[in-house]
C-alpha cells in the first residue's frame, strides 16, 4: 500500500488523484507497448526497458549458441553417469572439456547480466576468458600428469 500511496504522490501532478483510482489494473496496450519493446504512452516517470540487445535479436548466432548451451548441458546429465561407470582417459578429457564450457558459457551470461559498460565488461569477459583457458589447461594437465578427474572423484568417494 505504501509503494502505491508513493506512485500515485509521483504521479500526483498529472491529475492529484490516486494512481490506482484512474488506471485499470490490466491495460493491454500498455502490456503490448513493453512488450514491443517501446515506451508506454501517459505513465509518470517510466524508464525506457530493453528486452534484449538490437544487434543480438533475430540473429541465427545468437539461436545457435543457444542451442549449443542447451547441448552441452543435456550432455554433461550423461556424461557425469558415463564417466563413472567407465573411466578412462578419453571420459577425463570430455568432462575437462565439457565442464569448461559450460562454466564458461554461465560466467559469460553472469558477466553480461550485472557488470555494466561497456569497457568493463570487455575487461571482465577477458579475464573470463583467461580463466577457462586456465581451468582446461589445468584439467588436461591433471589428466596426463596425474590419476584424472574420475579417478579423483572415485578416490573422495571413498573417504
Amino acid at each position: 500500500m505504501a509503494s502505491l500511496w508513493r506512485l500515485s504522490v509521483q504521479c500526483g501532478a498529472q491529475g492529484g488523484r490516486a494512481l490506482f483510482l484512474r488506471i485499470p489494473v490490466v491495460r493491454p496496450a500498455h502490456v503490448s507497448a513493453f512488450l514491443q519493446d517501446q515506451p508506454a504512452p501517459g505513465w509518470c516517470r517510466t524508464q525506457h526497458i530493453h528486452l534484449s540487445p538490437n544487434h543480438y535479436s533475430g540473429s541465427k548466432a545468437a539461436s545457435l549458441h543457444w542451442t549449443g548451451e542447451r547441448v552441452v548441458s543435456v550432455l554433461l546429465l550423461g556424461l557425469i553417469p558415463a564417466a563413472y561407470l567407465n573411466p578412462g582417459s578419453a571420459m577425463d578429457y570430455s568432462l575437462a572439456a565439457a565442464l569448461t564450457l559450460h562454466s564458461h558459457w554461465g560466467l559469460g551470461q553472469v558477466v553480461t547480466d550485472y557488470v555494466r559498460g561497456d569497457g568493463l565488461q570487455k575487461a571482465v569477459k577477458a579475464g573470463v576468458l583467461a580463466l577457462s583457458a586456465l581451468t582446461f589447461a589445468g584439467l588436461c594437465y591433471f589428466n596426463y600428469h596425474d590419476v584424472g578427474i574420475c579417478k579423483a572423484v572415485a578416490m573422495l568417494w571413498k573417504l
